[in-house]
């Protein structure tokens, strides 16, 4: 079942009623006796619905009774800073019956293993990117398929790096000297955005696939917790750089992101991808990514299931 992403950028209240996620805008306060507005003001959202919430406005009150509900849900909480950028990311500490088994296994894995996995990793990367130039861009994609072709294990010879000057040179061909940065020019916002929102998929579903998200196979830095979901959401990145296009395509792009921009970017999750020869919303192929990570741990198979474009 393909969860929904709830995005709150208004001033609301947000509790809880039988199992149910309750949404009060201000107005039910101001007006407390008059039934009819407060029928009308007040939504219910089933929890077990539920995959993300975007909390994006300074005069949001929930409740820690909501907050753990969420949590023993597995869903991601998300809140953003003053500039309405996502900023934090709260997820539940387990979210697998045999999740202490799976942890083990996770930190017991070989330093081969990990190389080997992150090379697949790189690989489906610069593949994926390589499909993003074939439908964007008239450039020649040959330099990211040998690039693909030649990544070694642990991605020795830094492909991943130089794959990504290339791509990052020719998929905006209408800025001349683009560069992808945290605080560049735009797009820049927009991939920001859109990666937050993929990061809290994949750290959700590594939470209930039963592993750390803090212990990366390649990523590993003593402040960041996602390190896992840094990896392993690399090859999901172009998906969301083809949304950003398409966006730029149809509509004017400000420097300030609207709730608009938002709702476009929240589409996310329900991406079309291609995993395992079927097509799939985004989210529901990240399950299937995590959970054969899960199995690579375990020893079961030796190969993670990564999406490609259909």
């Amino acid at each position: 079942m393909i969860k929904k992403t709830l995005y709150f950028g208004n001033p609301a209240y947000l509790s809880l009623r039988n199992g149910q996620l309750v949404i009060k805008l201000p107005e039910v306060e101001k007006n407390i006796d008059i039934e009819a507005l407060r029928a009308k003001l007040i939504k219910t959202i089933p929890i077990e619905d539920i995959g993300v919430v975007v909390l994006d406005n300074k005069e949001i009150t929930i409740t820690q009774a909501l907050i753990a509900a969420l949590l023993d849900n597995k869903v991601a909480l998300i809140t953003c800073d003053d500039k309405r950028m996502p900023t934090g990311l709260l997820l539940p500490l387990h979210g697998n019956t045999v999740f202490n088994e799976r942890f083990r296994n996770q930190l017991d894995s070989s330093l081969p293993l990990r190389k080997q996995l992150w090379q697949q990793t790189v690989q489906c990367k610069i593949e994926n990117q390589a499909s993003v130039l074939e439908i964007y861009s008239d450039v020649s994609v040959k330099p990211l398929k040998v690039m693909a072709n030649n990544v070694k294990s642990g991605d020795s010879d830094n492909f991943e790096s130089q794959a990504a000057v290339y791509y990052w040179k020719n998929v905006f061909t209408d800025i001349p000297g683009f560069v992808r940065g945290r605080d560049g020019e735009s797009p820049n916002h927009l991939l920001n955005y859109g990666y937050a929102i993929l990061r809290a998929v994949v750290a959700r579903s590594l939470v209930v696939s039963g592993l750390l998200p803090v212990m990366g196979i390649h990523h590993h830095n003593r402040y960041n917790a996602y390190c896992l979901a840094d990896d392993i959401m690399e090859p999901y990145r172009p998906f969301v750089d083809k949304l950003i296009i398409e966006m730029r395509q149809k509509m004017d792009i400000p420097d300030d992101l609207t709730t608009d921009i938002k709702r476009e970017l929240l589409a996310i999750p329900v991406l079309d991808v291609k995993i395992d020869g079927k097509r799939s919303p985004l989210m529901v192929a990240v399950a299937q990514t995590t959970a054969s990570l899960a199995k690579c741990f375990n020893g079961e198979i030796r190969k993670i299931a990564y999406p490609m474009f259909p």
